[in-house]
């Protein structure tokens, strides 16, 4: 990024609040969310740290952004998927996949998530955690249409159980994404069919 980076226009605004929260997720993965300061992420956008308050109200409001951000897309993308006509079994292995590819490709955002929930405000927090509930009972509706003799509790419990296999990309890297994203597919909807 050049020391000096041309000043931005109305249109690439938005490109910018990307760029911090991005830079953010890489730093607040790496380094705790504690562990990193404003000028931190403004270093690492090529701007000062108080010029990020052009873009962003503090620390916490990107943050914020970012985890309302990434719950809002799983569940809009989550629900466009499950609303799709077609066999259930495609259904949820299209779910299924759509989260295996943001996943791998958005480890940082991933851990971020899994790491920062507490160090939201309330308000993010309630809106998160509300977010994130609506996207369970989206993939709770499709796994009882693809494995209908899974109750509503055991589909729930499932859902979460294949969560945690899929969010484990950031910590294993040891085969291509091609071919880590066949595995990870392939797994969940084994576990998943297994458990009717």
């Amino acid at each position: 990024m050049p020391a000096n980076p041309t000043p931005l226009v109305n249109g690439e605004k938005a490109n910018r609040r990307e760029q911090i929260m991005s830079a953010a997720a890489e730093l607040f993965a790496h380094h705790g969310f504690h562990g990193v300061g404003i000028d931190d992420i403004g270093a690492a956008v090529g701007i000062s740290g108080p010029a990020l308050y052009r873009h962003f109200r503090s620390k916490d409001a990107i943050l914020g952004e970012m985890l309302n951000s990434i719950s809002r897309y799983l569940l809009d993308g989550g629900t466009a998927r499950a609303t799709r006509a077609g066999d259930p079994d495609d259904t949820l292995t299209g779910l299924v996949r759509f989260h295996v590819d943001f996943a791998l490709a958005h480890p940082a955002l991933i851990t971020v998530q899994e790491r920062n929930l507490a160090n939201l405000t309330d308000a993010d927090r309630k809106q998160v955690r509300a977010l994130q509930r609506q996207y369970v009972e989206v993939w709770v509706r499709v796994i009882r249409e693809a494995v209908p003799e899974l109750g509503e509790r055991q589909a729930r419990s499932a859902a979460h159980a294949v969560f945690g296999l899929i969010n484990s990309t950031p910590y294993n890297r040891h085969l291509g994404d091609a071919e880590l994203a066949e595995l990870l597919c392939r797994l969940a909807l084994g576990a998943l069919r297994a458990a009717g």
